[in-house]
């Protein structure tokens, strides 16, 4: 491995390891949320009507896994779902009044971070990191 390599290696260790604490703690107040809670949350407060099934793709999730996410979800009033009318197979899954306001109340709380982060940068540190992030996402997608 060559020592580029070898040092975006453990970079990317380290961001992957800090991300959720530093991004989930105290997200809401009195609530524990997940990182996978806020994501779905997120696609289903922007993509209405998705089936279980699309959701595990969009999170790139295994379906038991989220089927666990939504029901825990759907107990706490945040989701809620419904046979597909056409194919009874199939969940149709809809956010709530509750888990819009809750998506919307983590998005400004984690906005604020993302800020206060860009702040903490020089201008050449933030724009190296907007060039290079969607460079690694791209031949990540490959």
């Amino acid at each position: 491995m060559s020592s580029d390599a070898h040092h975006l290696h453990h970079l990317l260790m380290e961001v992957v390891r800090t991300a959720e604490f530093a991004l989930m703690e105290d997200v809401v107040p009195g609530r524990a949320l997940s990182m996978s809670q806020l994501f779905a949350l997120h696609e289903l407060d922007h993509y209405a009507g998705m089936s279980q099934r699309e959701l595990a793709e969009r999170l790139g999730l295994e379906k038991s896994s989220v089927s666990r996410l939504v029901a825990d979800l759907e107990a706490d009033g945040l989701v809620s779902r419904e046979r597909d009318s056409e194919n009874r197979r199939f969940y149709r899954l809809a956010i709530t009044a509750a888990g819009r306001k809750l998506h919307r109340t983590a998005a400004e709380v984690l906005h604020a971070r993302y800020e206060g982060w860009a702040a903490g940068m020089s201008a050449e540190e933030r724009e190296g990191l907007a060039t290079g992030l969607p460079a690694l996402l791209r031949v990540m997608k490959g």
